[in-house]
Parts: C-alpha cells; sequence; structure tokens
C-alpha cells in the first residue's frame, strides 16, 4: 500500500479494497449487532503500518494538529489529513464504506431514524459537503507514555454515519504497552458496560460512533456509546481513525 499521491497509490488502493471485501463480514455485522464493535484481524501489513505512521511527522497533508490536553480531551495529539487524502486512506473509506452502509441502514431503520445511506460513499459525501461539512475527518493520532484518550463521540456535524474504523499502526508489547481501545455503552436504567479492545498491529476495530440499536423484551431501544484509549505505560502508540462523515 504505497503512500504517494500518484498513480502508484492509486493501484495499491484499489488491493486494500480487495483485502476489505475479503474480511469476514458476517462476523462483522453480528458482533456490531451485538457488543457494537467489532475487530476486523489483519488489515494492513507491518510496512503499511510503519509507513502511515510516519507521515505524522511531515508537515504537508494535513488540516491540523490537536494537542488533547490544551482542549480536555486527554493528553496525546493528533492531525487531521487535508484534501487530498492519502490514496490509501480513501482507499480504506471506499472499502468499507459498501459493508457497513447495509448495517447502518438496518440500524436506522430499527431505530426508526430517517436518514438512509447510499451505495456509494461519494454520494454520501456529497451530502456531507451540500450543509456545509467540507473538511475531511481522517487522522493519525499518536500517544507517548502516560496519554490518553477521553471517552468521546465523533460527531462533527448533522450528517453522521454510525459506524467508524480505528486500525492500530503500532505492535502491541514492543512499540507500547498499555493503551487499549475502551467502549462504554449507556443503557436506559441500567449500569453503563465498558469493552476493552485488544488490537494487534495492522488490526482494525469497527465502533458505533454515537448509538446502536438493542433488542430488549419491550422492543428495540436505543443504547449511547462512547469511545476512547486507556493510559500508555510506556513507549509511542499511533493510529489511523477513519471516519465516514466530513466535518462542518
Amino acid at each position: 500500500m504505497a503512500l504517494g499521491r500518484g498513480a502508484q497509490a492509486g493501484a495499491a488502493g484499489a488491493g486494500g479494497r480487495v483485502v476489505i471485501a475479503t474480511l469476514d463480514w458476517p462476523r462483522i455485522a453480528a458482533d456490531l449487532d451485538a457488543f457494537g464493535c467489532a475487530t476486523t484481524g489483519p488489515l494492513l501489513t507491518p510496512e503499511d503500518c510503519a509507513a502511515l505512521a510516519a507521515l505524522y511527522d511531515r508537515e504537508d497533508g494535513f488540516r491540523s494538529r490537536i494537542v488533547m490536553a490544551r482542549h480536555g480531551f486527554g493528553r496525546g495529539e493528533y492531525k487531521y489529513f487535508a484534501n487530498p487524502l492519502p490514496a490509501p486512506v480513501t482507499a480504506l473509506r471506499e472499502g468499507f464504506w459498501p459493508h457497513l452502509a447495509p448495517v447502518a441502514n438496518r440500524w436506522n431503520e430499527a431505530l426508526d431514524l430517517a436518514p438512509r445511506f447510499p451505495a456509494r460513499h461519494a454520494d454520501f459525501l456529497a451530502r456531507c459537503h451540500a450543509a456545509g461539512q467540507l473538511r475531511p475527518t481522517p487522522l493519525l493520532l499518536r500517544y507517548e507514555a502516560g496519554d490518553y484518550n477521553c471517552l468521546h463521540q465523533d460527531l462533527y456535524g448533522e450528517h453522521v454515519f454510525p459506524l467508524q474504523v480505528a486500525i492500530l499502526l503500532s505492535e502491541p508489547g514492543r512499540d507500547f504497552t498499555g493503551g487499549e481501545f475502551v467502549l462504554t455503552e449507556q443503557r436506559p436504567r441500567m449500569q453503563s458496560r465498558a469493552e476493552a479492545v485488544p488490537l494487534r498491529q495492522g488490526e482494525g476495530v469497527i465502533f458505533a460512533v454515537h448509538h446502536r440499536p438493542v433488542r430488549g423484551t419491550r422492543g428495540t431501544y436505543r443504547v449511547t456509546l462512547r469511545h476512547g484509549v486507556s493510559r500508555i505505560r510506556s513507549g509511542r502508540r499511533h493510529t489511523l481513525g477513519v471516519i465516514f462523515h466530513d466535518a462542518a
């Protein structure tokens, strides 16, 4: 998955979409319905991961840099990619879309929510842009020892796609310790449920952005989710975040 912006990167991106198509989508859909999150299994090679993580130190290619402590988001930092996105990031967005849009439509139907998502990601982006959500949201995150990410939701505007993907670019135990992905689920009239999702380098976790449907004894109800990252105990951790809606 070459990271240039020319024809080579486009060809590599097509290969990335092929990998996504071969994932165990029945298992992933079942886990999303049951738990609000699902791991992908191997998705990127160590070489892919290293090349993506290395982009963080470049000045070009990003629209903004956020230092979490300045905003009360936790500790650590992240950068939002600028348009045009690197070809592999575009390939991931486009490759995941046809598998996740049916899940998102099924969830919205179960929750009696009006938005339905089109077959092509480009058509959904056009919807975002028409509403003034013009800024790209895929991002790279970097955490050092002692850093963490507070529980949050990545909403960014009126049009929200209810699923997103985080891909671990660093190797647990070698590059860092600690730093597990954490998801919490706030259920009506019940205690909140927490789930820690251990990941391997190159593996992604697909998870609910805001809420998801849960079937109960009296019908389907909505639960609210937030996600974060536990404290990094040593080393450095890089993550790629793939969000499907753009920001206002």
